[in-house]
């Protein structure tokens, strides 16, 4: 497995990937898939110097990709990311989230960020539990403020100093 810098021909394959998300009601409050066009001006927002995305490789196959955005937008939050992980459908379970959060903290020194931002649904166990194991901590609780097919969804955000 190795982890290179996304480009922007990958994006189709990225796009892919998150839309498998979607119809789980997991990992993103997104209700319909998103199309490549619609994700083109996000993708050219990540600098490969401070908020990178990654595209994760298993042999010549993209299985997912991992990134560190900006978190709100203000310069006084510069040194904080949010952290997203998506792997594809018929990779999860394979340890590639763990993978990935190995290699994102092996990277975040270098680009200048002390702080990251996981934003998980209360109901994503998996996604709860995988940060955690790596010292993740509950930072917030935002109660009901997802509202998907009629249902009221939690959000957590969990944080980890570096």
């Amino acid at each position: 497995m190795r982890f290179e810098l996304a480009q922007a021909n990958d994006l189709a394959i990225i796009v892919a990937i998150y839309n498998q998300a979607v119809p789980t009601r997991l990992a993103t409050a997104d209700t319909e898939p998103v199309s490549v066009a619609s994700r083109k001006e996000w993708f050219a927002a990540f600098t490969p110097d401070h908020y990178p995305i990654w595209k994760i490789m298993l042999d010549d196959e993209i299985v997912g990709w991992v990134s560190l955005e900006a978190f709100y937008g203000r310069p006084a939050y510069g040194k904080t990311a949010e952290i997203s992980i998506y792997i594809a459908a018929t990779k999860q379970h394979h340890g590639i989230g763990k993978a990935a959060i190995q290699f994102v903290e092996s990277q975040v020194k270098q680009l200048g960020i002390t702080t990251i931002l996981a934003f998980i649904f209360a109901h994503n166990l998996p996604s709860q539990g995988l940060f955690k194991h790596f010292g993740f901590e509950p930072w917030a609780h935002l109660p009901d403020v997802a509202i998907m097919d009629g249902n009221d969804y939690s959000l957590d955000i969990l944080g980890k100093k570096y």
